[in-house]
């Protein structure tokens, strides 16, 4: 089984304007001024164009014309090309479509899907938070995005014997296709071009990469607070690459999270990290029955709880120790009822963390399956 993850561009509607026509002299230059617009900042006139465009895509779609399509499509001529210039019926394969998180984005995307439905295929859309070529700010956050999701849905199958992890890079903005490619050396096992103007594919193998992770090893702790959102002076961040760090302004001084590069090579290597010694979070404290629940963890399971835990300490430190962070957060903090002065906090479905509060801090008890934990906190 084969894991196609297509970036989506807009060629799909820049390939249908009739440049001939007067009427549509003015369209390309709307489509690109709108390029990272969402729908409700789409003028009508900008809105009709691409209804219209989208219309006619859907109209050459329709005709199944293979041809046509590779010629309207650079994200389907890529995928025509995976598949040897024929698409097979009742496939198992699956496809992921990465779209931009702008009005363009969701059309191209829904377009693309619906006709991949069409032939039976599995299709998914993914459109990361934030991301688009608006500003820096805004594709550095959207590429975050991308690099948690890889992480929750591809890693694993990378790994697989059963599946072949597909990047196809025909189609999207040029800007994100260069992430992209060096994303595929950590989650494809391959990633895929055609020339310009041709159908002929080009097949990028993953290299063997090997991740120095030496500098996270005296840094663990910032790194796993900086991955669920704290930030530091930066001379706090000593031996620590700058390319791994993202500077940010606050009010005149600058301090650093992890850039998008810090967060792969984390989300890459935190397996190591996390399933060792229980990390010293700030504003959290242990009881032994805690420490000796975490001791006996397997698999997965420390990593999980170790997140969960850098999620809290992280809302603690950002409110002064205030736990009306956690209220909100979705960890679903609240008093246990028929315990005074005990609350839990959740950490996935059916586990739960009983806590109590201490001047700014939390005491942590016991970490278990809910009903247990509710029952029996102390």
């Amino acid at each position: 089984m084969r894991y196609i993850i297509s970036t989506i561009g807009t060629s799909i509607l820049t390939n249908l304007l009739n440049r001939s026509n007067p009427d549509e002299g003015t369209w390309f230059g709307l489509l690109r001024d709108s390029a990272n617009l969402k729908q409700d900042e789409l003028t009508p006139e900008t809105n009709k164009v691409i209804d219209t465009l989208a219309q006619r895509a859907l109209e050459e779609l329709l005709k199944n014309d293979v041809n046509t399509n590779r010629r309207i499509s650079a994200e389907l001529n890529g995928i025509y090309g995976i598949y040897g210039g024929n698409l097979p019926t009742n496939s198992e394969d699956q496809h992921c479509l990465i779209c931009t998180d702008t009005a363009q984005g969701q059309v191209t995307g829904e377009l693309i899907k619906g006709f991949l439905e069409s032939c039976k295929f599995n299709v998914d859309i993914v459109i990361p938070r934030r991301l688009s070529t608006k500003n820096t700010t805004d594709f550095t956050v959207g590429t975050k995005e991308l690099i948690k999701w890889l992480e929750n849905n591809v890693s694993w199958q990378q790994d697989s014997v059963d599946h072949e992890v597909i990047f196809n890079l025909v189609g999207g903005f040029k800007s994100l296709q260069g992430y992209m490619q060096t994303f595929g050396a950590f989650y494809a096992n391959v990633s895929v071009y055609i020339f310009e103007g041709s159908s002929e594919l080009i097949r990028i193998p993953r290299l063997p990469i090997k991740i120095d992770t030496s500098v996270i090893e005296t840094h663990i702790l910032e790194f796993a607070m900086m991955a669920a959102g704290e930030v530091y002076p930066e001379t706090a961040l000593e031996g620590i690459p700058e390319t791994l760090l993202e500077p940010i302004d606050d009010n005149g001084n600058t301090v650093a999270g992890l850039s998008e590069w810090g967060e792969l090579i984390w989300n890459r290597s935190k397996s190591t990290f996390l399933t060792g010694e229980l990390l010293a979070f700030p504003r959290l404290n242990y009881s032994n029955r805690f420490k000796n629940e975490y001791n006996a963890l397997t698999d997965n399971a420390p990593i999980q709880l170790q997140e969960t835990l850098a999620r809290v300490s992280y809302l603690l430190e950002k409110n002064g120790g205030d736990t009306v962070g956690l209220d909100s957060s979705g960890l679903r903090f609240k008093p246990l009822k028929g315990f005074k002065g005990v609350y839990t906090f959740r950490v996935a479905r059916g586990i739960r963390i009983s806590c109590s509060k201490d001047n700014g801090k939390l005491k942590l008890h016991r970490y278990g399956k809910r009903n247990d934990i509710n029952s029996n906190p102390i």
